[in-house]
C-alpha cells in the first residue's frame, strides 16, 4: 500500500477516535452536572421547603412571612393572619399557654393591656375589649410554625382622629419601687448600659402564683413604642428576667405578677445610656 493511502487511513481513525472520546467525556460531564443540579435542588427543598415556582404537595406551609390584619370596631378586636399568598395561617406554637398574645398601649404609654384573643376560624382571632377614645398601638405576639414573623407595632385610633403625641415626656423614675393594690414590688436593674445583657430582678412580699406558666411576664417598649420586647423569667419559680437594650433612650417596663388570685401590672420607666 502506498504511503499516502496509509496516511489517509491513520487520519480518519484519529478524527473518529477524537469525536468518540469528546462525546463520551463531555456528554458524561453534562449528565453529571445535571444530576448534581437536581440533587442540589432536592437538598434545598428538604432544607427550606418547596422551591419557589414549583408545585407544593403534602399541605405544608411554605417558608415565607406572616401578614397580620388588625381591626378594632365597636369594642371588638379582630385579627386575621395570612401568608404571602393570602392563605390563612393556622399553625401556631403555644407560647406560655396561649396561641396569641396581644399587647395594646395608648400613645401616652399610660394605658396598657395584655389580651389573649380566641381563635374563631382559620387564621382568625377575636376578643371583646372596650377602649377609650385615643390613639393606640397593638403588638401581635405569635410563633408561627415554619414561617418568619417579626412583631411590629400596628397603629390604630378609637373615635375621632387624634393629634400625634410627642413621646419625649417620659422621664426615668427616681425610684424603682412601685405599689399597686397594696402590693409593693421593687425592681433591681443590673446595668443601664446599651448593648449589654441586663438582668431585671424583682423583689416582693408574699408568694407568687404561676401566671401563664411562668413566675411573671415583662413587656418593654421604647418611648416611641416602636421597639418591642416580651421577656420571660429565667426559671419558673423566680421573678428574674434577662434582656438587652440595643439603643440608648427611655424605656417603659410593665411587669406582670399574680398574687392572691389577681394579676397586677407594675410600670417602671428607666433610661438606658
Amino acid at each position: 500500500m502506498k504511503r499516502w493511502a496509509i496516511a489517509a487511513i491513520i487520519y480518519v481513525l484519529a478524527v473518529t477516535g477524537g469525536y468518540t472520546i469528546y462525546d463520551v467525556y463531555f456528554n458524561k460531564e453534562e449528565v453529571t452536572h445535571g444530576e448534581a443540579a437536581v440533587h442540589e435542588e432536592a437538598a434545598e427543598v428538604e432544607k427550606h421547603g418547596e422551591v419557589a415556582g414549583h408545585g407544593h404537595e403534602g399541605g405544608e406551609e411554605e417558608t415565607g412571612e406572616v401578614k397580620t390584619n388588625f381591626e378594632y370596631h365597636e369594642g371588638k378586636v379582630t385579627i386575621a393572619l395570612e401568608d404571602v399568598n393570602g392563605k390563612p395561617v393556622n399553625k401556631l406554637e403555644i407560647n406560655h399557654e396561649k396561641l396569641l398574645h396581644l399587647i395594646v398601649v395608648n400613645d401616652h404609654l399610660d394605658q396598657y393591656y395584655h389580651l389573649h384573643p380566641e381563635k374563631m376560624g382559620e387564621g382568625k382571632f377575636e376578643i371583646a375589649h372596650e377602649l377609650k377614645e385615643g390613639a393606640y398601638k397593638a403588638f401581635i405576639d405569635i410563633k408561627p410554625e415554619k414561617l418568619i414573623y417579626h412583631v411590629n407595632p400596628v397603629a390604630f385610633t378609637v373615635g375621632e382622629q387624634q393629634d400625634t403625641h410627642g413621646h419625649n415626656s417620659l422621664k426615668a423614675d427616681p425610684t424603682l419601687t412601685k405599689t399597686v393594690d397594696g402590693k409593693t414590688v421593687e425592681m433591681a436593674v443590673s446595668s443601664f448600659a446599651a448593648g449589654k445583657p441586663v438582668t431585671l430582678d424583682f423583689k416582693m412580699s408574699g408568694a407568687l402564683e404561676p401566671y401563664l406558666g411562668a413566675a411573671g411576664h415583662v413587656v418593654i417598649l421604647d418611648e416611641s413604642a416602636s421597639q418591642y420586647l416580651h421577656v420571660h423569667p429565667l426559671n419558673e419559680n423566680e421573678p428574674k428576667f434577662e434582656t438587652q437594650f440595643d439603643q440608648p433612650g427611655i424605656y417603659k417596663i410593665w411587669a406582670e405578677f399574680k398574687q392572691d388570685g389577681k394579676v397586677r401590672v407594675f410600670p417602671y420607666v428607666i433610661e438606658v445610656k
